[in-house]
């Protein structure tokens, strides 16, 4: 996702980057518990980021036909994840809820999962990530209609900032047939069984 004019990083000049934030907070570097502190933070990120080396229509691309004629509403609720807030770099922990309606085809329901885990481990906005996990349902199985809602809780206002800690944001997306204003109240009905 790097643009035409930047290069990655190498892995010494990630970890510099984060001895320079450790000297910039008042920390001193050379303190025994934060020496390995750099090569840590890198491979964390690693981790926390590695939605950005994972393409979603690739884990999508698998799907069944041989559903005995089912097309009736697959929703996979309370998919847990975080990710990351792409204005200060700091967690939005929450839970997704995601439903399609099947034209003829179905996914594995770990997939779902899957792109949800994809999406969050990127830098985020709650609005951007509810949109991209539809979109690409969408895009690669073509359902009749996606529904997709996100629950969360954003360090960056938790944290810092207002520091309201326990408020949530929800966000919504619906395609195809869940535009429909009866579409989106079953959805809505089947979240709270």
């Amino acid at each position: 996702m790097l643009d035409n004019n930047n290069t990655k990083p190498t892995q010494a000049e990630a970890e510099e980057a984060v001895r320079t934030l450790l000297r910039w907070i008042g920390e001193d570097i050379t303190r025994e518990g934060l020496l390995d502190t750099p090569k840590r933070v890198v491979k964390a990120y690693g981790e926390l980021f590695g939605g950005y080396n994972a393409d979603p229509s690739e884990v999508l691309g698998r799907t069944f036909e041989e559903v005995a004629g089912y097309n009736d509403v697959v929703l996979v609720k309370d998919i847990h994840f975080h990710s990351h807030c792409e204005h200060h770099m700091v967690p939005i922990i929450g839970k997704a809820h995601v439903a399609y309606l099947p034209d003829e085809r179905v996914l594995g329901l770990s997939k779902i999962a899957r792109v949800v885990d994809i999406f969050a481990h990127r830098l985020q906005t709650q609005e951007t990530m509810t949109a991209q996990i539809a979109t690409s349902i969408d895009e690669t199985l073509a359902p009749r209609g996606v529904a997709v809602m996100i629950e969360a809780e954003h360090m960056c206002m938790a944290m810092r900032g207002v520091r309201k800690q326990g408020s949530t944001t929800i966000t919504t997306r619906f395609t195809g047939e869940f535009e429909k204003p009866e579409h989106q109240y079953r959805f809505l009905e089947m979240l709270r069984q």
